[in-house]
């Protein structure tokens, strides 16, 4: 264990100086995002939410440990099969790092680095074992896992690419809008302790995507590539993408790994240009019907083009998050945000490619592990408040609901069992954004189960069927018991 956290702390330390994202953790971490099943996937974020990824890196850590101990096992009774063992991690380690999209041979390094590290320390600490004295091996495997540990600590502290792209992001100046949001009015939100804000700050903005660690990229570097099945491709600088017409938008973002009242959502005002712009500059050819776009991390969404291409929808490549520059965890410098489909399907971050195709020729990458290649957000809603414990008497419930791209036009609530009763609406900022309700409700002591629908503006109610949110979204009606005291 002592030698797998010296390795460990020397890859770290390798990747830290060259390229973060070719750690020996964070490689073999995303091998196994890309291999998870969506059924695994679901439910590994429905039990962690945005907590996730620590959840997998702390699972590896552990796994490392123990195959650590029985490398050291092996070593001592059958030398030396446990340096046999770090080399064939070591190997898995750098097919994972030098496989990822963009990789280069060079990022084989910190796996190869951690190999002669973790293998000449455990042949070193396996022969102590066997010579030396128990105080010396201890003292022996002391420091060596603790110069692992020191290791890995100066690694987060010298990433050089995620310093870079700090950096680069506190030098950004947004491009001045040639059109602005008007702010929501008064009447757009309830002033209700514990409601959903109607803009969600960017440090409380939910963060789902398959990078354990967000690329580092260097806006001056940064191409977007608008190419495949057009009749003129083309590609961008970061510079020349800031001199287009900007605008912003407000726009609720959803993830199709929400749960039914889950919050794995969030609104922005995105400042962007128009994709639909950039794909008329491209000309599609006839018979295109999908935009595969691709994200520096690895991840692709198929996007439907008559999506992109309707001037009744803001889909944007955004640069800017609530008056600032796009953060590193929300895909700096450039992503993707399309009002009315899941995430999955529209949302890429760390974007550096367009490609023009046919649903029939190219597969997402959630498409390839069992959800669907088309995926409109459902209509649905959430109940926010009241927590346990409220005092009886005149009670304030309240949450949000959203019908994307087509707005909501009325919120019921159910107490009980008993008839649906009509909440009240605070205004409609956006049809593209997420809208507050209220029911004042006079309440008894006692548990009581309270239940919410919405009906969207065409007159579809929000369903009571129950889904999961594979293959394309969980439906069902928000239920939550509270106790009233």
């Amino acid at each position: 264990m002592a030698s797998a956290s010296a390795a460990l702390g020397a890859g770290e330390l390798v990747a830290a100086v060259f390229n973060a994202s070719a750690s020996p953790i964070l490689s073999v971490g995303s091998f196994v995002i890309d291999l998870t099943p969506a059924f695994l996937k679901s439910a590994v974020i429905a039990a962690f939410g945005t907590g996730d990824k620590p959840f997998l890196i702390v699972v590896l850590l552990a796994v490392v440990l123990v195959a650590g101990a029985l490398a050291g096992i092996l070593q001592v009774r059958r030398p030396p099969l446990g340096v046999v063992l770090v080399v064939l991690l070591g190997v898995l380690s750098a097919a994972a790092a030098v496989t990822r999209t963009g990789a280069t041979p060079v990022d084989a390094a910190p796996s190869i680095v951690a190999v002669v590290i973790g293998g000449s320390m455990l042949a070193r600490l396996g022969g102590r074992s066997v010579t030396a004295g128990r105080r010396e091996f201890l003292r022996g495997a002391a420091v060596t896992a603790v110069l692992g540990v020191v290791g890995g600590a100066a690694a987060r502290a010298l990433s050089a690419g995620q310093r870079g792209t700090q950096q680069a992001i506190a030098t950004v100046r947004l491009p001045t809008p040639t059109a602005t949001a008007a702010p929501p009015a008064a009447a757009d939100s309830f002033d209700v302790p514990g409601i959903t804000p109607l803009v969600t700050p960017n440090a409380d903005f939910y963060r789902i995507d398959i990078a354990l660690s967000p690329p580092a990229l260097d806006p001056a570097a940064w191409r977007l590539e608008v190419t495949g099945e057009v009749e003129h491709p083309f590609a961008l600088t970061y510079r020349e993408l800031s001199a287009l017409p900007m605008h912003e938008s407000p726009t609720t973002l959803m993830c199709v790994s929400n749960e039914v009242g889950g919050e794995l959502n969030g609104t922005a005002v995105w400042l962007g240009t128009s994709i639909r712009d950039l794909l008329a500059r491209a000309v599609p050819k006839a018979g295109a019907d999908m935009v595969l776009s691709s994200g520096a991390d690895g991840f692709s969404a198929s996007t439907p083009l008559s999506v992109l291409q309707d001037a009744g929808r803001d889909s944007l490549l955004a640069v800017g998050m609530n008056g600032e520059p796009l953060p590193q965890l929300h895909g700096f410098p450039v992503r993707m945000v399309v009002p009315g489909l899941y995430g999955y399907v529209s949302a890429t971050k760390w974007l550096t490619r367009l490609e023009v195709t046919r649903f029939d020729e190219k597969a997402a990458y959630w498409t390839t592990r069992g959800y669907s290649a088309q995926a409109p957000v459902k209509l649905s809603s959430r109940i926010d408040r009241p927590q346990n414990g409220a005092r009886a008497g005149m009670v304030t419930v309240a949450g949000v609901a959203w019908a994307q791209h087509t707005g909501v036009s009325r919120v019921q609530l159910q107490i009980d069992g008993g008839p649906w009763r009509d909440c009240e609406l605070a205004g409609d900022w956006s049809v593209d954004v997420w809208r507050q309700w209220r029911f004042r409700w006079q309440a008894e002591r006692g548990a009581h189960t309270l239940r919410v629908r919405a009906t969207d503006a065409k007159g579809l109610v929000q369903t009571s069927s129950v889904q999961g949110e594979v293959p394309n979204g969980a439906t069902g009606l928000h239920t939550v018991q509270v106790a009233i005291t």
